[in-house]
């Protein structure tokens, strides 16, 4: 039986399932994104040297999680921009985040209480672009689990997923820092919800999907709006993880103390007792290796 239902919360959920998005939470989806982009290394430098290029980045951070999701399905690129009332509104937004006269507009939004009423309809959007991107990909692909999954999971972070193309516009290339590396917690929180809603879309789920809109989205809108507001950049999945994860792939728990004793087994073979293992050096840092090297060279040098 329905969660909500038994709760009475079959007809607000249902409700809530269908509020437009455009233009109000569109409009503050575009604010955050737009935001975050500016709070990034060089972004403002980059708007008055080269505006087409930070033009270009804000699109990025608006309309990349629909850029990836037609390259997944085969669908064109560019689709989404003929979408002229998003784009002009988006365009709007970036301008007057960067360009605004003593920064009034960015200094409005950016105080705190209405930055959380941004992030909050925020994550209404993000919820609603994975229920919606699932629904597209089930059209093409039936029993395509896997296509479902990724689909709404570039639908809900698809930002932070080609963040790396989006810093390469702006000059800026660092691979070892990429989002499938160190996730955040919307892209693990899409990545999840993307798992619910395939499962609701193939009935595998016993919930309605205006339930688990109204169920995910007050979920990511408590989290993202703490998360914010005490300016932290931890994870509600994080003790989670830290149980389930070395069960089921050996990290964080045992992975370290299994090198130290293996590199203490190779240490105490050439010792002469059982203390020998206590009594190796332990091994150079590569700060300590990389300054040991800059003085020879600077011993030849000289």
């Amino acid at each position: 039986m329905d969660l909500l239902s038994a709760l009475s919360l079959g007809e607000l959920a249902l409700s809530f399932s269908r509020v437009p998005l455009f233009p109000v939470f569109d409009l503050s989806y575009f604010i955050v994104s737009i935001l975050y982009l500016k709070y990034e290394p060089g972004a403002v430098e980059l708007s008055r040297r080269h505006p087409t290029a930070s033009w270009l980045c804000a699109m990025l951070h608006c309309f990349g999680s629909y850029i990836l999701a037609d390259l997944l399905l085969g669908e064109p690129l560019i689709d989404y921009f003929s979408n002229n009332s998003s784009v002009l509104l988006a365009t709007a937004v970036w301008y007057l985040i960067f360009f605004c006269p003593m920064d009034l507009f960015y200094k409005c939004v950016c105080f705190l209480p209405v930055k959380l009423i941004f992030v909050a309809m925020k994550e209404v959007v993000r919820v609603r672009k994975i229920a919606v991107g699932i629904h597209h990909a089930h059209h093409h692909y039936h029993h395509g689990w896997f296509v479902m999954i990724a689909t709404g999971w570039v639908k809900g972070s698809g930002v932070a997923l080609m963040s790396n193309f989006e810093r390469l516009l702006r000059g800026v290339w660092k691979p070892e820092t990429n989002e499938f590396m160190h996730m955040s917690f919307p892209t693990k929180a899409s990545l999840y919800g993307a798992v619910l809603f395939t499962l609701q879309q193939t009935r595998w789920l016993p919930v309605s999907k205006a339930s688990l809109i109204f169920l995910f989205t007050m979920f990511m809108v408590s989290c993202k709006v703490f998360l914010t507001a005490t300016h932290s950049h931890s994870s509600p999945f994080d003790v989670l993880e830290g149980y389930i994860c070395p069960v089921l792939f050996g990290a964080a728990w045992g992975g370290d103390r299994h090198h130290d004793n293996h590199g203490a087994s190779h240490g105490g073979s050439h010792g002469s007792g059982p203390g020998a293992q206590h009594s190796v050096l332990p091994p150079k840092s590569k700060e300590e290796l990389s300054e040991g090297s800059r003085k020879k060279k600077t011993k030849k040098a000289d």
